[in-house]
């Protein structure tokens, strides 16, 4: 290689550094603008003057700064200073909760027996207006038959609420859910999760609560499906909730729309007993979820996936069920069976 190709290489990965610094700091730079708007000072005013000084500050330095590669590495240094003071910004169990989150589960196993106290089981009249019941329930772990997926969609198909329920026979189930944990007047915004707006919170309820909210009072459609998993990994699984639910009532922490949502939860906890399989874009645009389980055999495959999701479709059962004490038998009635493996 001649002197002047290796000039002419030298250059050509030094553009691409460039172009690639570059990208990294319009990515640092809005993400540490966003940041302090949202998790910064309470006052607009403040908040707006903050970010904005964080962004011409940072286009400054690039500007000014020669060449022009390490002014881009300098550039990144006010999202660097923003990060760390975004990372010490820490949760809390004490806020002003909204009624349906303000009480956290806590489970007492002893050997085969599980006793959680404030298991919800609301009776509702609307979305906002309920009757509040927190339960105290003990369950016998060798009870547990199966496990079934819940996905709930409240407008866009590509994206769920996925929760998970757990079978204990004769018509009894327990359902978990993983959400964010509002303060009362506070709405859920996707763009404010994926910051340090919402502390991360698990629904330890009835069935007929998690589900029938969803479904009667929010105009959810919900759709159940039987997990191909053994009742010794299903009780796994459960204990590895509970855990963590234990762990959140003691240490906070916060929910991620991207990291520690709904459905990278449930995976995190799938893997923690062996049993997660690899990444797959589905488990983030989760809307897809099914067939994701679907090609991998997690779920009934006798049929083709459109016809499971058609019979798999439990909305308008649960609408009919209502308040009825069966909830949960009469939103299976008609769901594909499953063998579940030994």
């Amino acid at each position: 290689m001649s002197t002047q190709e290796s000039i002419e290489g030298c250059r050509t990965v030094r553009v691409i550094l460039t172009m690639l610094l570059a990208v990294i700091v319009v990515a640092g730079v809005t993400w540490s603008a966003l940041a302090v708007w949202f998790d910064g000072p309470t006052s607009r005013v403040l908040a707006g003057t903050v970010a904005g000084t964080t962004v011409l500050t940072s286009l400054l330095v690039a500007w000014l700064t020669r060449p022009l590669l390490r002014g881009l590495v300098v550039a990144l240094v006010p999202a660097a200073i923003v990060a760390v003071w975004w990372s010490s910004i820490v949760p809390r169990n004490n806020g002003d909760w909204s009624p349906d989150v303000a009480r956290t589960a806590h489970a007492t196993l002893e050997g085969n027996r599980v006793t959680i106290e404030n298991v919800r089981n609301f009776r509702y009249r609307s979305e906002t207006d309920y009757d509040q019941r927190w339960e105290t329930r003990i369950y016998a772990l060798d009870q547990i038959r199966g496990l079934d997926l819940f996905l709930s969609f409240w407008g866009p198909t590509q994206i769920a609420h996925t929760f998970v329920s757990w079978d204990f026979g004769g018509g009894r189930h327990l359902a978990i859910s993983i959400e964010t944990r509002k303060e009362k007047g506070e709405s859920y915004s996707a763009l404010r999760g994926f910051f340090r707006q919402y502390e991360l919170y698990y629904v330890v309820a009835d069935e007929r609560d998690l589900v029938g909210l969803r479904t009667n009072y929010r105009g959810e459609q919900d759709y159940l499906y039987r997990i191909r998993i053994s009742p010794s990994q299903a009780r796994a699984l459960l204990v590895e909730y509970l855990n963590e639910v234990n762990q959140l009532a003691a240490h906070p922490q916060w929910y991620n729309a991207l990291t520690q949502n709904c459905t990278t939860s449930i995976r995190g906890r799938v893997h923690d007993i062996g049993a997660g399989g690899r990444l797959d874009w589905r488990l983030f645009v989760n809307g897809h979820l099914d067939q994701l389980l679907y090609e991998r055999d997690q779920i009934n495959t006798d049929m083709p996936l459109a016809e499971l999701r058609s019979r798999s479709n439990i909305t308008e059962r649960a609408k009919a069920a209502d308040d009825s004490p069966d909830f949960s038998v009469r939103i299976r009635q008609g769901l594909p069976e499953i063998q579940s493996p030994q």
